[in-house]
């Protein structure tokens, strides 16, 4: 890929599949069987429900965005039942807003306080993630947790690198196809509001070459954010856990995360992950293989 993603394209494709994804019955409007000769809503149908004329829907999806207004994206994400997260990405794609290069193309840094926040949680595992996924710090329990990211040049400390290209954490995630789809949703939302990334369009085509499944889901253009969940980790030394997440997106930068990892009181989970923090720089694992 060039230096950067064609938000046109990306305009199109997007509005493209969510019209895909709906059923005219799930909207009121009859789906005349099996006379319909394309998947989801025709284009005349999603202009009729946003209350705007065919030919001005039909530019937007293709690709031209220029002078359309809020309130007509507005109507558009209502008509096509958008999640939030896929309201704001209509939004970046559409009414992008101005972002001087070198903000993007400027390495990303950790705040001293934040790094050390990091190594004075100790019961947890805690990493800060970055623009691209890029893991850009942690402490020691996640590296006991997920391995040993110390191991890797910084170019490669990447989670969709780590998900897609390193087959052991394949096993490390019990749930890696949703691992794998989550991830792929969160770059689509990163390639919203970063085109111009060089870096990102790198590592997009970069996984498109080299994984059958990135290609398949970033061709969904799907995009979620998500803020809290829980995953199910597979450990070589302590077995499974379950083990539930919390993400704190920095108020001074947007494109920076701090992220935990806890157990259920009590639990099994939450004693494996006191023998982790227990057993200290024995517990660091080398990366999954």
């Amino acid at each position: 890929m060039d230096g950067q993603l064609d938000r046109r394209a990306e305009l199109s494709e997007f509005l493209r599949t969510r019209r895909a994804r709906l059923k005219p019955e799930e909207v009121g409007l009859p789906s005349f069987g099996r006379h319909r000769r394309v998947p989801g809503l025709r284009r005349e149908e999603l202009a009729q429900l946003a209350g705007m004329s065919v030919a001005y829907y039909t530019r937007l999806e293709q690709g031209n965005g220029r002078n359309v207004s809020a309130e007509v994206l507005d109507a558009i994400a209502c008509a096509l039942r958008l999640s939030d997260a896929e309201h704001a990405h209509l939004l970046d794609l559409a009414k992008p807003k101005r972002q001087k290069k070198k903000a993007v193309a400027r390495p990303q840094q950790v705040r001293v306080g934040l790094l050390q926040l990091l190594e004075s949680v100790d019961t947890v595992p805690a990493y800060v993630s970055g623009r691209r996924s890029d893991i850009l710090a942690w402490n020691r329990l996640a590296s006991a947790l997920f391995g040993d990211w110390g191991q890797l040049p910084p170019a490669e400390r990447n989670w969709a690198r780590l998900v897609f290209l390193n087959p052991g954490y394949r096993d490390l995630f019990v749930d890696w196809d949703r691992k794998a789809s989550d991830m792929v949703s969160f770059l689509r939302m990163d390639a919203g509001r970063h085109p111009d990334d060089p870096r990102l369009s790198a590592l997009v085509g970069e996984l498109s070459v080299k994984s059958e499944e990135f290609r398949r889901l970033w061709a969904t253009h799907d995009v979620k954010e998500k803020s809290h969940g829980a995953k199910r980790i597979r450990h070589p030394l302590v077995g499974e856990l379950t083990l539930s997440f919390e993400t704190f997106r920095l108020v001074d930068d947007a494109d920076q995360s701090f992220v935990t990892y806890h157990a259920e009181p009590g639990s099994p989970s939450a004693e494996a992950l006191r023998l982790l923090a227990s057993w200290g720089a024995d517990a660091v694992t080398s990366l999954p293989a």
